[in-house]
C-alpha cells in the first residue's frame, strides 16, 4: 500500500496488514507529522475526484470515531509537564544590618582610594588648588589622631 504524507507529500510503501479497515494514526518518517489515515477514504479519493463527497465522508468518519482516536493518543507525556505561573518579583525595601555594613565598607574603600590618589598627585593638585594643601594636612592629622585613639582603646 502506498501512503502519501499530507504535510510534506513524501510517499511511503506500507504493509497493508498494519493498517486496519477503520484506519489508524500514522507518523511520517521524514517530517514526523502525525495524522489519521483511513484506507477507505484514501482509496475513494484515488478512484474518484469528488472532493465534496470525500470531505463529507471524512467529517462523518471523524465524528463517529472521535472518541476512539482520542483514546488511542498517548497523553502520558502531557501529564509530566509542569504548569508554571508567571510571578512578579517584589523586592524588599528595608535596609538590613548586612546591607548597611556593605555600604559602609564600600564607602570606606572609596574614601581610602581617594586619599591615595590625592596623595599620589599632591604636587600637581596643589598647583591648581592652593587651599588643598592645608585641607590635606588637617585630614592626615585627623586620621593619625583616630589611629592613636583606636590603639589606646585596644
Amino acid at each position: 500500500m502506498i501512503i502519501e504524507c499530507i504535510n510534506c507529500s513524501k510517499v511511503f510503501e506500507v504493509n497493508s496488514e498494519l493498517i486496519p479497515e477503520n484506519g489508524r494514526n500514522i507518523q511520517c518518517g521524514s517530517c514526523n507529522h502525525v495524522w489519521f489515515y483511513n484506507p477507505i477514504i484514501s482509496n475513494f479519493k484515488k478512484e474518484k475526484n469528488q472532493d465534496t463527497k470525500i470531505d463529507n465522508l471524512k467529517k462523518t468518519f471523524i465524528e463517529e470515531n472521535k472518541q476512539k482516536v482520542f483514546e488511542e493518543k498517548d497523553y502520558s507525556k502531557l501529564k509530566d509537564k509542569k504548569n508554571y505561573e508567571i510571578t512578579e518579583y517584589n523586592p524588599k525595601k528595608s535596609l538590613s544590618f548586612i546591607k548597611f555594613l556593605s555600604y559602609l565598607i564600600v564607602l570606606l574603600i572609596s574614601f581610602v582610594a581617594l586619599l591615595i590618589i590625592i596623595d599620589t598627585f599632591n604636587s600637581f593638585l596643589y598647583q591648581f588648588f592652593p587651599g588643598l594643601e592645608l585641607i590635606m594636612f588637617n585630614l592626615f592629622e585627623t586620621l593619625k589622631d583616630i589611629e592613636l585613639f583606636i590603639k589606646d582603646l585596644i
